[in-house]
């Protein structure tokens, strides 16, 4: 919804600059006097126009993947290249820590942040705690500047709005043969400013809404362990195992992300499985099987209505399909199988074999392995098991270097 609506409002923006552009240009006769000006700023505009669709794609589709720090630097960027200018910075306002701090800077230095600012500290401080732009022509003679650098060219610090309200500000200094602070430059510039607070702030909301999903998906598993008594943690190793063995396969990091979660909740439809047959220490009855085999639909039930958590629900769906076909609930075969169901399948089996069960003790880690090798290209897709299984040996291979 959040990016729905952002999407939205960029959208009409930028349809009534184009149109503006294309009315402007149609409808008025410029001076032959004033044409040179008039061209220049319609090459802005269109140089605007095209830095904001690049800047909306990577805000708005890479939502959940690209950092305020990756953002911020093609913000700068943006604006360094509107303004010619070869110096800049980006602070945002850090709730936590009470000050600005700085997210992004041309030239980059590669040194640790050492530049904290509060409301009214310095010309950007105080840019931000006014919500308006401030401009001076010589920083090195105006006492608000604070710089151990002795800089002399002008200097702009605009603030970063949200509904009037400043989440942080956009500096630059007008190094070179930097474009004047003024007119239509600095209108453009406000423009860019005003997009990219609108973006910072969605980015800052999904990693939120990010936060609550993640947190609800650990209280799920939780509850989950908590029920079954054998599989304390189970989700959590399962989790961790995920993201390393997603990480082997080189999944993207949207899909990684999913995986992640349906390894921490393939299991969650176990809440609808009843204790005496989780527990239970001996052999299941065929009745008992057919009721444990249906925990796999309970949990998709529980977990698609959940938009965010759709393709996860895939995954704990299917989790249980074996790679040639003889698995449930709906026999799919291979390829045809989520990969991130086939993830979990091979994390699932090889944290079931490793623990002690109600009808048996832990397996040792090399028949964990053979049982693992044996069941690839029938339980198993082949590929992630030999993944899963040189992760598995590096690490062993590095706790017996560390013992």
């Amino acid at each position: 919804m959040i990016l729905e609506s952002v999407a939205l409002a960029f959208a009409f923006l930028m349809s009534f600059l184009t149109l503006l552009r294309f009315f402007s240009r149609t409808s008025s006769k410029t001076p032959p006097q004033n044409k040179k000006t008039s061209e220049v700023g319609w090459e802005k505009l269109d140089e605007l126009l095209d830095m904001l669709s690049t800047l909306q794609e990577q805000g708005v589709s890479y939502a959940g993947l690209v950092s305020k720090e990756d953002f911020g630097k093609a913000v700068l960027k943006a604006a360094c290249r509107l303004m010619n200018c070869e110096r800049g910075s980006i602070m945002l306002w850090d709730e936590n820590g009470g000050h600005l701090k700085i997210v992004a800077a041309i030239p980059e230095t590669g040194k640790p942040q050492t530049l904290f600012l509060k409301p009214g500290e310095g010309i950007a401080g105080e840019a931000f705690s006014k919500a308006q732009t401030i401009f001076i022509e010589d920083p090195s003679a105006d006492p608000r500047y604070l710089s151990t650098q002795n800089h002399t060219h002008p200097f702009l610090s605009m603030p970063l709005l949200i509904q009037s309200k400043p989440i942080g500000v956009l500096n630059l200094h007008a190094t070179g043969n930097a474009a004047p602070f003024k007119d239509h430059n600095a209108k453009f510039l406000k423009i860019l400013a005003s997009e990219a607070a609108v973006t910072f702030h969605n980015l800052e909301l999904f990693e939120r809404l990010e936060t609550f999903y993640l947190e609800m998906v650990k209280t799920l598993a939780r509850a989950v362990d908590s029920k079954d008594h054998y599989t304390h943690e189970h989700s959590d190793r399962a989790k961790a195992r995920a993201k390393r063995l997603a990480k082997a396969l080189d999944i993207d990091p949207t899909y990684t992300r999913y995986v992640e979660y349906a390894a921490l909740l393939h299991d969650i439809g176990k809440i609808g499985i009843d204790e005496s047959i989780l527990n239970k220490p001996g052999k299941l009855t065929a009745e008992e099987y057919e009721e444990m085999k249906k925990h796999p639909l309970i949990g998709h039930q529980i977990l698609a209505p959940v938009k965010f958590l759709g393709p996860v629900a895939q995954m704990v769906l299917h989790h249980q399909e074996w790679y040639d076909g003889r698995g449930y609930p709906n026999g799919l075969k291979g390829e045809k199988i989520p990969l991130g169901s086939r993830i979990v399948a091979v994390i699932d089996a090889w944290d079931a074999m490793t623990s002690d069960r109600p009808y048996r003790k832990a397996l040792g880690r090399e028949k964990a392995i053979s049982e693992l090798q044996k069941g690839a290209g029938t339980q198993f897709d082949p590929a992630v098991v030999e993944a899963f299984l040189k992760i598995e040996a590096e690490e062993s291979a590095a706790l017996s270097r560390s013992e």
